[in-house]
């Protein structure tokens, strides 16, 4: 009865962490369609600086976490107290993620002012192929041949997706440009491995931290860095709020855009306390492609059938890339890539995990 019980609970959490993450991000991708491609108001103006959204949404995951983090103390406290502060990260800490945070997210954004906005999902699912270049060009790791066929396809399937774009779909973009919109994707790619990369540091240095005080920090310095540039150095933070006052509904865009954001980001930790990051992983992939299938249909951008080869052959090699199990190594041995998942501005942690085995590390001696 017991046993029935847990399976029951653990069933139902399933569901909540699947249909958490789908409905926060289906809903953040078909917004972002929005906001990219409708025309608003009597003038048909188009949203301007659409780039703005990243320094905003760092802002509402800075007070999303903030809030959840002084709830926590609030239930918790003693439980935090006990961590002294040698053993947590200081503010400043988070700014080197800060700064990679702050250009990558936002240039992947821009890039929909060039490309469609399945093409930008398609080409950042490639996120697996810069990180294995870097490893092995830079620290001497290598990978085994299944995760060299995926990293293949994935590439293959990016290249075919790219060959050509219906024209329906190229007049609803702003200023079409394929190779530069592909060229803001790659220098996102870039600086997300770095950001992930720095996040493993601090996670390595600080194994006490949680995904929302990493959260709570990067976002911080985010949300100041791209501030400061919206808001003192230019004029859009001021073009972009009197253009929302002018079509409320924009407004509301922007408003569900930061929202759903925030709350996919509590159902990815919360995915990854109870079930694990290759959960995750299945989870965040499947939902790409319903992300491309609802752009497709939604927002009428209609593929070529080269285009849905392209797809196919992606999602083939993103699923290959799972089938290989984990194994980390020192250079000169085979390794895999660690998957990370992230929104636009943060990535998620899985320091619960950290926490598990330094504890078993302890013991052992």
């Amino acid at each position: 009865m017991k046993h029935a019980s847990k399976g029951a609970s653990r069933l139902v959490a399933g569901i909540a962490c699947i249909g958490g993450i789908y409905g926060a991000y289906l809903t953040q991708g078909w917004v972002t369609e929005e906001l990219q491609s409708k025309r608003f108001g009597s003038a048909q103006e188009r949203f301007p600086h659409i780039a703005c959204l990243s320094s905003i949404q760092a802002l509402g995951c800075y007070l999303f976490s903030s809030i959840i983090i002084v709830l926590m103390g609030a239930f918790n406290g003693s439980q935090r107290d006990k961590i002294s502060t040698e053993k947590r990260p200081q503010l400043v800490d988070y700014l080197r993620v800060a700064i990679t945070n702050s250009i990558g997210p936002t240039c992947g954004v821009q890039a929909l002012k060039n490309v469609s906005y399945p093409a930008q999902i398609l080409a950042k699912s490639c996120k697996t192929v810069p990180v294995m270049l870097v490893k092995s060009l830079v620290y001497g790791v290598h990978f085994s041949p299944l995760e060299y066929l995926s990293a293949l396809l994935i590439g293959g399937g990016i290249g075919t997706f790219a060959w050509k774009t219906s024209a329906k779909v190229l007049e609803k973009l702003e200023a079409p440009n394929a190779p530069l919109g592909y060229l803001l994707i790659a220098i996102n790619l870039v600086f997300d491995g770095y950001t992930n990369a720095a996040q493993d540091h601090l996670r390595d240095h600080y194994p006490r931290v949680t995904p929302f005080d990493m959260m709570q920090g990067v976002n911080f310095w985010t949300a100041l860095i791209t501030g400061t540039y919206t808001w003192v150095l230019t004029t859009t933070g001021v073009e972009v709020w009197v253009f929302c006052v002018r079509n409320p509904e924009a407004l509301r865009d922007v408003f569900l855009f930061c929202l759903t954001g925030a709350v996919g980001q509590i159902f990815i930790f919360l995915t990854i306390k109870s079930f694990g990051t290759l959960t995750l992983t299945t989870i965040t992939t499947t939902r790409k492609f319903f992300n491309i299938l609802l752009s497709v249909v939604l927002s009428h951008n209609p593929l070529l059938p080269l285009q849905w080869a392209g797809v196919g052959l992606v999602f083939s090699g993103l699923f290959l890339s799972q089938i290989a199990k984990p194994t980390k190594s020192k250079p000169g041995t085979t390794a895999t890539t660690t998957t990370t998942t992230t929104t636009t501005t943060t990535t998620t942690t899985t320091a619960p995990v950290a926490q598990k085995q330094t504890k078993t590390k302890k013991k052992a001696t």
